[in-house]
């Protein structure tokens, strides 16, 4: 499998004295499900804003499809992003806007300010969204406004915004942190399925152990900014875990996937 994304020594510094990311280094290939875990305060979500320069990270390399993303000026930049999709923990949706309305923000990437902002989108981009809206299951809500739905149905508005434009990277910030466990499911076997199925690459900040050893190829743990652990779910130990998260690792220990950390 090619190597999609490649992290080089990469750092981000807040002031003096915050280090938030500290010589971070890991690459993704064509099609892995890596999932990053730590405490709330690791720097996870830090590290996925850098790896689309939604923040600049301080120091190191960050290679995307070739691309060092780092040395792009403002339209590359744009350019670039709209092979990166972003899902929010917090969905990033237009309230008052339907579910089509906002799923197909998603081209936005695409057009030019103006017809961006007159909301012209092609007859195919429209279908392309249906057929994407169907996949999820939300075929009975397209025209409904996004502040009608469910937490776990708004996630899968943001993750079918995404998909539509034809990413090769997904980009994921705690997506499930704010929903329930039966909806936390529907969004992970979502997310599995377009890793599997479409091949798009899935690269997931996740705070719960279980979920992570269940869905993902690879796991990235991380503590205070830096790389704890990365390798298979099968290789990591509760000694590990205990690295990542210190006192919380108690409470996240369990018995997952028919298997016991330890």
């Amino acid at each position: 499998m090619t190597t999609l994304l490649d992290v080089r020594h990469v750092s981000k510094q807040y002031g003096q004295d915050t280090m938030a990311l500290s010589d971070v280094n890991f690459s993704v290939k064509e099609g892995e499900f890596v999932s990053i875990i730590g405490p709330s305060g690791a720097g996870k979500s830090t590290l996925l804003r850098c790896i689309n320069r939604m923040i600049d990270a301080s120091s190191g390399e960050i290679n995307f499809d070739g691309v060092q993303v780092m040395d792009l000026k403002k339209a590359e930049l744009r350019k670039l992003r709209t092979k990166i999709g972003m899902i929010f923990q917090h969905y990033n949706l237009v309230n008052r806007l339907t579910v089509i309305e906002n799923v197909l923000h998603g081209r936005l990437g695409y057009k030019s300010t103006l017809m961006g902002s007159l909301g012209w989108y092609t007859a195919e981009e429209k279908q392309q969204a249906m057929q994407i809206l169907e996949l999820l299951g939300l075929t009975k809500h397209i025209y409904k406004r996004c502040d009608q739905l469910s937490g776990g149905q708004k996630q899968r508005v943001g993750i079918a915004r995404a998909l539509l434009q034809n990413p090769k990277l997904l980009l994921c910030d705690e997506p499930i942190a704010s929903l329930d466990p039966n909806a936390s499911k529907v969004i992970m076997d979502h997310l599995r399925n377009i890793s599997k199925v479409m091949g798009i690459t899935v690269l997931i900040n996740l705070h719960q152990v279980d979920v992570a050893l269940s869905y993902s190829d690879r796991i990235i743990g991380v503590n205070k900014g830096t790389v704890i652990f990365d390798g298979s779910p099968q290789k990591i130990t509760s000694e590990e875990i205990y690295q990542i998260y210190g006192s919380e690792a108690g409470d996240l220990i369990t018995d997952v996937g028919g298997r016991h950390v330890g």
